[in-house]
């Protein structure tokens, strides 16, 4: 499987608290619920696709835990019926990287908590399609670090937040990317899918 990461952002990459007020206080982030009064017919589409395509699914804890009430066995999303994201959420595997999470109410879960590397790299070796990564912001990073990513897409927002944890630190390893897709919505979301390529090439001072 290859690991692939889906990420919702903002033109200036935040990424907390896209989905409601409460979902991600953190650090006083008072500007939560950006996303959805963007997220269009045409977006919801591209997602749902996204998820059908995913032979399981890889989670931070805190995105697990995220997830796990809103689309969870006996939840809201359980009830969903035909919904593409509850169907794939809920039929396939689920593994979460923690070291506090020790008994995972939702079915077919699996926690991820010592050498974790190594236990991503035996998930990315089995047969298969996607091993996806939604949200999980500390972890993606994490991923990125080990060069453990295949491939990254970024669902881009036409709004600035202003506030809030980024995609990306300030500091952190440098990578090149391979444009592969690109779309845009008729509400202005932007699609760009990315593979990492290996570290980016630097201009030389040429002056003399």
């Amino acid at each position: 499987m290859k690991l692939t990461t889906i990420m919702n952002v903002s033109v200036d990459g935040v990424m907390q608290g896209l989905g409601g007020s409460d979902e991600d206080r953190r650090g006083g982030f008072e500007r939560g619920g950006w996303a959805l009064p963007l997220f269009g017919d045409e977006a919801e589409a591209f997602v749902g696709a996204v998820y059908q395509r995913a032979d399981a699914f890889l989670f931070g804890r805190r995105t697990y835990e995220i997830f796990a009430g809103s689309w969870g066995s006996g939840s809201w999303g359980a009830e969903q019926g035909d919904n593409p994201i509850s169907a794939a959420l809920n039929s396939r595997p689920k593994y979460v990287v923690s070291t506090t999470l020790s008994d995972p109410q939702w079915t077919n879960t699996t926690v991820l908590s010592e050498d974790v590397a190594a236990a991503i790299r035996e998930l990315k070796a089995k047969p298969g399609g996607e091993l996806q990564v939604h949200g999980s912001g500390e972890l993606v990073r994490w991923l990125f670090a080990n060069q453990l990513v295949d491939e990254i897409t970024l669902i881009t927002y036409p709004v600035v937040v202003g506030q809030g944890r980024r995609l990306f630190p300030d500091a952190g390893p440098d990578t090149a990317l391979e444009l592969i897709d690109s779309q845009a919505t008729s509400d202005g979301i932007t699609i760009q899918v990315y593979r990492p390529t290996g570290r980016p090439e630097y201009a030389t001072d040429t002056t003399t």
